[in-house]
């Protein structure tokens, strides 16, 4: 085959793969917008308000349905289209240096902050070994993080505080991205310093919202916070 063909085909694969990343990132952005709505209305309505819109929120994004439709499969989509248009073609200028904002964000929620996350959050309390014993949903609202920020304050200012920056840089990033890809307007082109503030704006009330939490008395039976504070340790990173 010609040294054309195969760029031919180089470039439909890496077009390919740039609309599947492109295409799954609203669904990523309505998560998080849901996600991250509750612990911002913390600053007007404290934990009562952020486990009802938790609760609210769930039914979007913690069905069979739509946990695996709705998120896993449109994170799966978006991280694998992106890693593999560096690994088809590296040196393309379309996957960004591993050094760029986009890049280290990405990775870094990837590679750190999500998994910690995601374990301590929903694969650690699922254990329904002793002192755990499975907490339910029922029971998981934002007295847990509460307790998480009591109890391990360091530690969950660190996780959060990254997990959210990390994801915030990278959404700015990539919507900055996506217009000027798909809309090819430099009306809407912001700077890079620009980029930084708006993801820093998305990030204060988020932020302000644990602070809140933070202040608040813990409003859980003891027993309960016990099965909490096991599930919070049980991840190496709350043992350190």
């Amino acid at each position: 085959m010609s040294a054309k063909g195969d760029g031919s085909k180089l470039r439909q694969t890496m077009a390919v793969l740039t609309n599947v990343a492109h295409i799954s990132a609203p669904f990523l952005s309505v998560f998080l917008i849901v996600h991250l709505s509750a612990p911002a209305l913390a600053n007007v309505g404290g934990s009562s308000l952020s486990s009802n819109v938790m609760l609210l929120g769930r039914e979007y994004y913690q069905t069979s349905f739509g946990e695996r439709y709705f998120l896993f499969m449109p994170l799966a989509a978006h991280v694998a289209s992106s890693i593999a248009k560096r690994i088809i073609n590296p040196r393309s200028a379309s996957p960004r240096k591993i050094t760029s904002t986009l890049s280290l964000a990405a990775y870094s929620t990837l590679l750190i902050f999500l998994p910690i996350h995601f374990y301590t959050h929903r694969v650690s309390p699922a254990n329904p070994s002793p002192p755990i014993f499975a907490v339910g949903p029922s029971e998981m609202d934002y007295e847990f993080i509460k307790t998480g920020l009591a109890r391990f304050p360091w530690r969950s200012w660190i996780l959060y505080g990254g997990l959210v920056v990390s994801v915030m840089l990278h959404a700015v990033e990539g919507a900055q991205i996506i217009q000027a890809s798909r809309f090819a307007s430099r009306k809407f082109c912001m700077r890079p310093r620009t980029r930084k503030i708006v993801a820093g704006a998305a990030v204060v009330p988020i932020l302000a919202g644990l602070w809140t939490l933070s202040k608040e008395p813990l409003m859980v039976f003891a027993s309960l916070a016990e099965r909490y504070e096991a599930a919070f340790a049980r991840s190496w990173v709350y043992r350190i």
